[in-house]
């Protein structure tokens, strides 16, 4: 048994991180879940920390409930990749006119695009659910009917924190294209709409932690809700698949003369629910900060804007409900790291690496995450690692 059980009320705590080392915060949260009286099981990745409701780092495994605050507000939130034809031979010495020319093709922090991105023009994009997609958005909760016109533009864009485009190499010099981003703003909103409404129902108001509140199955709230956390999901997907369509543009123009090629993309959501069946039992298991490793299924794990990422392939351990971590998870909160790192900081363990090097991303310096290699080492009964990357190029908002 690779991981630690810890003792939880309903159920065990299965955690593959040393309990020790988990901030106190972070652990009692992880007791308020297993106080729920719909939990079936807990299991918690290498990379838990503390956040609203529910750990980072935690599968939550529910029968005939579900938490939207476990779920987080950046419903679908997750990570794309994609091998190129490219290597490091084929990269300029200065990297500064590719970041700027993907700053350009792909909005940053809370921009937007001019006029909602035509998917139809870019190269390989599968349009054939889109009409569908964007007619569902009329069956979403009233209070944010409004935001249409807004989601619309921001589909193709990055958002800011820790969401990040990059290209990579990996350890035979092949290059890599990799994002990280969700559900952007219209999804924060349906997050938070249905966070408020889940803590008024009279069936949570015993609970330890009112951020723990749950939707209970066959009542139109839930309804309600899994209509709306699945298009927001859906919404994520598309948003990083259109972003990759217009970085993989930025490639072909810029490397014209080596006429890049692409394999196909691994996409990956580490901020959502699925409908999946375990010990005999229909489950609704939400994820997040932790991504399905189901048995062969590719998935990215990232580290921070100055260390390595990996690409690895589940194994399909039913103990952790087929899931692996989605990064490498914080070691200490925003606020902590700007006051304990500068810019000057920020710039010495981002060397090499073509990026924003200022006071506005110190929060994300690569200090203030958990070591990327020992966090995959955890969770070696989780996942294998297929590639290493390491980046070359990061943009932030």
């Amino acid at each position: 048994m690779a991981y630690t059980e810890v003792a939880g009320a309903r159920v065990p705590i299965r955690m593959w991180a040393d309990p020790s080392t988990v901030e106190d915060g972070a652990m009692q949260q992880l007791r308020n879940v297993t106080t729920l009286p719909w939990i079936k099981g807990l299991a918690v990745m290498p990379d838990v920390h503390y956040g609203k409701g529910a750990t980072v780092g935690s599968v939550i495994a529910m029968r005939g409930a579900v938490c939207p605050a476990a779920v987080g507000v950046d419903i679908g939130c997750g990570m794309s990749a994609v091998k190129t034809s490219l290597t490091a031979n084929d990269l300029p010495g200065d990297l500064s006119r590719l970041r700027s020319k993907i700053e350009q093709a792909i909005p940053v922090g809370r921009g937007m695009h001019d006029e909602p991105v035509d998917p139809g023009r870019l190269h390989g994009f599968p349009t054939a659910n889109w009409d569908g997609f964007w007619a569902r958005f009329q069956g979403v909760a009233e209070a944010v009917k409004f935001r249409e016109e807004r989601a619309a533009k921001q589909m193709g864009s990055l958002g800011s924190g820790n969401h990040f485009i990059e290209v990579c190499t990996d350890s035979e010099g092949a290059v890599w294209l990799m994002l990280h981003s969700g559900s952007r703003n219209i999804g924060k909103e349906l997050a938070e709409f249905h966070i408020g409404e889940a803590r008024k129902l009279p069936h949570n108001q015993g609970l330890v932690d009112r951020d723990l509140a749950v939707f209970v199955a066959d009542t139109p709230q839930m309804a309600a809700y899994r209509h709306d956390l699945f298009w927001a999901q859906e919404y994520a997907k598309h948003n990083r698949a259109v972003m990759m369509g217009l970085l993989q543009d930025v490639v072909r123009k810029e490397f014209k003369k080596a006429k890049p090629a692409f394999d196909e993309v691994i996409s990956c959501h580490h901020n959502y629910v699925a409908e999946e069946r375990y010990e005999g039992m229909d489950m609704l298991v939400t994820r997040k900060g932790a991504i399905r490793a189901g048995s062969g299924e590719f998935g990215i794990i990232p580290g921070s804007m100055g260390t390595g990422s990996y690409i690895v392939k589940g194994l399909g351990n039913a103990d952790s409900f087929q899931s692996a971590s989605h990064g490498a998870g914080r070691k200490m909160s925003r606020n902590a790291a700007k006051k304990r790192f500068s810019a000057r900081d920020l710039e010495e363990q981002t060397r090499g690496v073509e990026c924003r090097k200022d006071a506005g991303v110190v929060d994300e310096i690569p200090g203030a995450y958990k070591p990327i290699e020992k966090v995959i080492d955890q969770q070696r009964d989780l996942v294998e690692v297929v590639a290493k990357l390491k980046q070359v190029v990061c943009v932030k908002g």
